[in-house]
This record gives C-alpha cells, structure tokens and sequence, in this order.
C-alpha cells in the first residue's frame, strides 16, 4: 500500500482530493459523476503535464594528463625518439644500447672491458658525465606531459543505447576517410573513429577504435562505450572496456602519443613487461595487461597467465 507523504506537494494534493472524494460520498451517499468530474477537473489544474522531470545525469570529468619521459637518441646512423612510463625505464633501455655498443669505448682510460650492471653507470661511462665524450653521439633525456584527449561527459544514470531508427541515421551519416597524403584510412560512424591498416611493423591487419570523439548518448554512466568486434562473423573479441581487463592509464596515454607522432610501440610495450604491467603470451607473443587472466590477443589461442617465471624469461628474451 501506497502512504502519500503529507510534507511534499504530491503528496498533500493526494490527500486533498481523497479527503473531497470522502466528503462528496458523505454528503451524496455515493460518487455521482457529475460532481466527481468537477472535482477531478479542479484537482487536475494543480499539475503541469506540459514537461517531464529531468533526468537523472552523471557527470564524467576528462581524463587527467600524465607524464611521458621522451628520450631521444642520435648517433652517425640513426636520430630516432622513443616514448618511456618513468625515467628508470628510459635510463634502462638507454643502457640496453650503450651494452650493445660497448666496443666502441673499451680500451679508454676507466673503462671496464664489461659494461656494469648499473643501468645510470653504463650510460655515464658511455657518454661521460657531461655527455660530451663522444662528440659524433649524444642523447637528450626529460619528462613531459601528456594532453589526454577526452572533454567532460553528462550521461543519463538509465543508459540506454540507440534505438533501432538512431542506428538506421547514423548509418546513413557514415563517412569514409581513404589514406591519402600519408593519412591512415578512416570511417566514421555516429562521432567512432575506426583506423582500418596493414601495420608493416607489427606483420598483421590492425584495426583501431577512437572513441574519445564518440556522442554522449553511446557512454554508459561509467565512462565506457559499448564495444564488440567480430572476425569472419564468429564473436572473437567483446570488449566493453569494464568487462576486459584495462591497461593502465598512463600506459594507454603512451601507445596513443606514440601511434599519433608515429613512434615505434615496441619499446613501450617491453618496457611496461618489463615493470611488470603486461605480460608476454608464451603462445602467440601478445602483450596483455597485468590484469587480464587469459590471452586476450587476437588469435584463439586464449591461454592462461603464465605467471612471473616465464613473464621474466620474456623480459630476458626483449630486445
């Protein structure tokens, strides 16, 4: 049973009409409809039907921006620039290269015919404290911050997608984007930006979904888009980003600012195994988040987490 709430305006205006529907019997001995249509029609003007409540909205801030450390390297052959989480890791794989080139200072006064196992050592005996002991190589080392990209969202708390007809506009709304001028081809559905391509450097078709530009109405109240993805018709990947484990924040801000300045990913990626935030699949090689119990590469294979014996034996085995 229903207790109208005698302190809001609905509430009393309940109890009003019951009390003149009470009195009306009284009075008559029964409801004629004349006088009850009177009454209703009275009680009625109190209400505005001209306009539904607002809805209940949740309010979604822009993503924060992060710290990259950028190192950038040159030398007689190369002047190339790699993306890094932390400075250890950019000092890390700085000192992977200076072992590698290690002959080039052996013999010269305080060098060791080893490199050390010290990652800042290495680099300091490489290049010497000021940087200028050799004058044809040189690299630059700092952090910078990354502009997410990302605006404020107001999303409904009832969420809903797009009815069948929405679906039907946006479709016909589509644009197509071809890779003209070095640009990668593009289509664009409903504000979702999909980057279809051949990756020569990853050896595979590479398909990636943008969806900072996507409209309000396809964000749930948690920030998602509702993603799925399938291959040959078979369902091989559902991603709805809170179903799926997630990179961490600052790991997707790289490999973004890496794919937009065209960056190679790789030394990211093996950094973040390296510091333990991914893990090498043993089967296929695919880099999957810490989180993420099985495989989640785009091959069927679906195996399980190694555990940190082999994920460390795959950091042994990166370049």
């Amino acid at each position: 049973m229903i207790i109208p709430d005698p302190n809001s305006p609905v509430g009393e205006a309940v109890i009003s009409l019951h009390q003149e529907m009470t009195d009306l019997r009284e009075r008559r001995g029964d409801w004629p409809g004349a006088d009850a249509v009177t009454i209703l029609e009275s009680w009625l003007e109190q209400f505005d039907f001209t306009r539904l409540p607002d809805p209940a909205v949740v309010h979604i801030p822009p993503p924060r921006p992060g710290q990259v450390w950028v190192l950038r390297r040159w030398d007689r052959h190369e002047n190339g620039i790699e993306l890094f989480a932390d400075e250890a890791s950019a000092f890390h794989g700085l000192a992977e290269h200076v072992r590698q080139c290690w002959d080039n200072v052996t013999g010269e006064e305080g060098v060791p015919e080893e490199p050390p196992m010290d990652d800042r050592k290495a680099v300091d005996l490489y290049y010497g404290p000021e940087r200028n002991n050799r004058p044809d190589e040189g690299y630059s080392l700092y952090a910078d911050t990354i502009s997410r990209k990302g605006r404020p969202r107001v999303v409904p708390l009832d969420f809903q997608f797009p009815d069948v007809d929405a679906c039907e506009r946006a479709h016909r709304r589509a644009v197509f984007h071809p890779g003209t001028g070095g640009d990668l081809p593009c289509l664009m559905v409903d504000g979702v930006l999909v980057f279809a391509y051949l990756d020569h450097e990853v050896g595979a078709f590479r398909i990636s979904v943008h969806l900072d530009s996507a409209p309000d109405r396809l964000v749930r109240t948690d920030g998602t888009v509702p993603l799925r993805i399938e291959v040959e018709v078979e369902d091989r990947i559902v991603h709805c980003e809170a179903e799926s484990a997630p990179k961490p924040a600052l790991l997707d801000a790289l490999l973004s600012a890496a794919e937009a300045a065209r960056i190679r990913t790789e030394p990211i990626l093996a950094a973040a195994v390296a510091a333990g935030f991914m893990w090498r699949c043993p089967e296929c090689q695919w880099t999957n988040p810490r989180a993420a119990t099985c495989c989640e590469g785009p091959g069927p294979c679906q195996k399980p987490w190694p555990g940190p014996g082999v994920a460390a034996q795959d950091e042994v085995r990166e370049p």
